[in-house]
């Protein structure tokens, strides 16, 4: 199954969807690529947030820096997809998506993998890996820990 979700995605995502062009994100995308998970800390509060953007959602300041996460966490919900929405996603109907709450305490949308989504459940501990789909499109995914 991994060679056709490959080939799927080879062909399909990286025409149908573009990784953000956004400049604050590079160094997610970039730590993806390396097989790291970086999030953005402000060094004012300390305090790390996601999605990546230039100021500090929690006190304001533009003093933000780059670290890399534990990659751990727990699925805090998520739904298993049962119907192809999209064709480049048709041929891994179920899958399962779900929003994590990392251990540095920010949540991310993202696939849960590795598992039959009957036995995924909230509060289940999860842990990155990174999956190339394209030369340059590496995307953070969670499987059970």
């Amino acid at each position: 199954m991994t060679e056709n979700i490959r080939s799927l995605y080879g062909s399909q995502l990286g025409k149908a969807y573009a990784l953000t062009r956004s400049p604050e994100a590079d160094p997610f995308w970039a730590g993806c690529r390396e097989g790291r998970l970086m999030l953005p800390r402000c060094s004012s509060c300390n305090r790390f947030h996601f999605y990546p953007r230039t100021f500090c959602p929690h006190c304001g300041s533009e003093n933000i820096e780059w670290k890399q996460a534990s990659g751990n966490g727990t699925v805090y919900t998520f739904a298993v997809v049962r119907q192809p929405i999209e064709r480049a996603f048709a041929e891994l109907v179920p899958y399962v998506i779900g929003i994590i709450e990392l251990e540095e305490g920010v949540r991310m949308l993202s696939h849960i993998t590795s598992i039959d989504p009957e036995k995924v459940a909230c509060d289940m501990l999860v842990t990155v890996e990174f999956k190339p789909y394209s030369e340059k499109t590496v995307l953070p995914t969670f499987r059970p820990r």
